[in-house]
């Protein structure tokens, strides 16, 4: 890969977190979508708190495909908890990647959300100002207006997939969370081996109080990020955790060939099964 997250390689050889400052955080994300048409930059919903006004972005990237109608739609999320912003660094380098090789990605339309909570990261906190985990909030008639705009979108978009990353300051392994089709299942497990190219794997029996077999887990929190409970399609759905205290480069670099591999993995098993 030629482009990379240019305007953070000095602060990601180091295991410290970034500054709170969101135009820096998006600003590769950015860059792509300048530099490149595959990826535009758009707005899913903005709020205020406190005379503060904040834009939610969203970035797609658009793969070849006869009809958009037929494009598999994925959507990723990051910085869903402010203090982990290692997923919009790794969205960035991702979206570089597929930017520079379309082919990794055709027939893909993707929307990646890098700051669900543009507050909390602000503030250097898991929880937004207004004092929510938002990653607790979801489909339970939540006033938070990220939380609102998310929801609309996943009503809006009829997501075939929905990634989440995350960053983990408890856990010095790679592991992962699935919801929804067992076909969650068998994307997550080739995604945790791509990405233990660059991490271990946690490999404990207990990992954030629930039962996990080599770093899968298939429990989870209520009100977690997920697709809307009535939907009539139901998306596989992953949680990627990466282990916060590791440098900043491996977490991006581990999430960017996990996802990879879910692209790769996805389309293959839709090729001979496509109604699994």
């Amino acid at each position: 890969m030629v482009l990379m997250v240019t305007h953070s390689e000095a602060l990601m050889q180091r295991k410290q977190r970034p500054s709170g400052d969101i135009s820096t955080v998006l600003a590769s994300l950015r860059q792509v979508s300048r530099d490149f048409m595959s990826v535009r930059e758009q707005r899913y919903g903005s709020f205020e708190f406190n005379g503060d006004s904040y834009d939610l972005p969203v970035f797609v990237f658009s793969g070849s495909s006869p009809r958009s109608s037929d494009s598999i739609r994925l959507g990723i999320f990051a910085t869903i908890h402010g203090d982990e912003p290692e997923g919009a660094y790794s969205l960035a380098s991702f979206f570089a990647e597929l930017a520079q090789n379309p082919e990794l990605a055709i027939g893909y339309e993707i929307r990646a959300y890098p700051l669900v909570n543009p507050t909390g990261f602000e503030d250097g906190t898991r929880h937004s100002r207004r004092g929510k985990d938002l990653n607790r909030e979801f489909w339970l008639s939540s006033v938070e207006p990220e939380v609102i705009s998310i929801e609309d979108e996943l009503w809006r978009h009829h997501f075939d997939g929905l990634i989440a990353l995350h960053s983990d300051d408890t856990s010095e392994g790679l592991y992962g969370f699935v919801q929804g089709p067992d076909l969650s299942k068998e994307l997550l497990l080739p995604a945790l081996a791509a990405a233990e190219q660059f991490l271990p794997r946690n490999e404990q029996r207990i990992i954030d109080g629930f039962p996990a077999n080599r770093g899968l887990i298939q429990q989870g929190y209520k009100g977690v990020l997920a697709a809307p409970p009535q939907a009539r399609h139901v998306p596989f759905d992953l949680v990627l955790e990466t282990p916060q205290n590791a440098p900043v480069d491996l977490q991006v670099r581990a999430n960017v060939a996990a996802l990879k591999s879910i692209l790769a993995e996805y389309r293959n098993l839709q090729s001979y099964a496509p109604n699994i």
